[in-house]
C-alpha cells in the first residue's frame, strides 16, 4: 500500500460482535490490509482495498449500529468501477443479495445495488455521461 496524501473517505463497515469471517469481501475482491482479531478469535477490526478504495470492518462498539441490529442500512457505500456488470455479477457470485439490477440512467450513471451478508447496500457504479441535473 502506497501513502496517500490526497483526502479519501474510507468507510467503517459495522459486524456483528463475533463474527470471525470476511470471505465474502475476498470474494468480492477485496484485498485485506491487516486484521486485528480479539482473544476469541473474532474480528475487532480488519482493512480492506478494492482497487484502491480503502474501507474497514469493525466489529460494533460504542454507539455504532450493524444493519441488522438498526433493522435497516446504515449507509450505502457507493463504489466506482470500470465494468459494473462484471463487478455486480462477481458481488452476487460471492453471495450477495441484488437490490436494483445495473441500469443505465438518465442522470448519467451505470448503477446496480447488492446487500452484502451483513445487511449493507453497495451501489457499484460508473459515469457513463456528464448528463446535466433535472
Amino acid at each position: 500500500m502506497t501513502q496517500n496524501t490526497r483526502s479519501f473517505f474510507a468507510p467503517e463497515l459495522h459486524i456483528p460482535n463475533g463474527t470471525t469471517s470476511f470471505d465474502f469481501y475476498l470474494d468480492f475482491g477485496a484485498k485485506e490490509h491487516f486484521c486485528f482479531r480479539n482473544d476469541d478469535g473474532s474480528i475487532h477490526v480488519v482493512e480492506l482495498e478494492i482497487d484502491g478504495a480503502i474501507f474497514h470492518l469493525h466489529e460494533t462498539m460504542r454507539d455504532a449500529l450493524e444493519p441488522v441490529s438498526a433493522n435497516g442500512v446504515t449507509a450505502v457505500v457507493g463504489l466506482f468501477v470500470e465494468d459494473v456488470q462484471e463487478v455486480f455479477n462477481r458481488d452476487i457470485s460471492a453471495g450477495a443479495i441484488v437490490v436494483t439490477p445495473v441500469t443505465d440512467h438518465d442522470y448519467g450513471y451505470r448503477q446496480g445495488m447488492v446487500r452484502d451478508p451483513f445487511g449493507h447496500l453497495w451501489q457499484i457504479q460508473k459515469r457513463i455521461s456528464n448528463s446535466p441535473c433535472f
